[in-house]
């Protein structure tokens, strides 16, 4: 009777790693950042010049605001009308707020704007 006790103690050392293992594996997979996603439709009669200017515009924004952490601009499948996805990620909900309207945004829609016909955006996070 006397191993039953480190037994029962072992038995909650594991029972306690799995529950602290479980809620860091369940945290880190929520990330505060925020993913800007635009599907696009460009206008009939838009080159594949124009398209790639206006996505060299948003890596380039990318490289210069500081709240985008990150850019993907390489489309794999697209449904329905739009043919390109655009994907931003921000830093934060203030970073994205700060996009909104920016020199750099304004800069950008100078090529994206003339070219596309429509757009459909969502902005997300946990």
């Amino acid at each position: 009777m006397n191993w039953l006790k480190p037994f029962k103690l072992g038995v909650a050392i594991v029972a306690l790693a799995t529950v602290f293992s479980a809620g860091t594996l369940l945290a880190a997979g929520k990330p505060k950042t925020v993913i800007h996603v635009v599907t696009v439709k460009w206008k009939e009669g838009t080159t594949p010049e124009q398209i790639k200017a206006a996505l060299d515009g948003v890596e380039k924004m990318g490289q210069k605001f500081p709240g985008i952490k990150n850019v993907w601009l390489r489309t794999i499948k697209a449904q329905g009308a739009m043919t390109h996805a655009i994907v931003m990620e921000f830093e934060s909900e203030q970073a994205l707020k700060e996009y909104a309207g920016s020199a750099a945004q304004k800069e950008w829609y100078k090529v994206y704007i003339p070219i596309r016909e429509q757009s459909i955006t969502f902005d997300i996070t946990n």
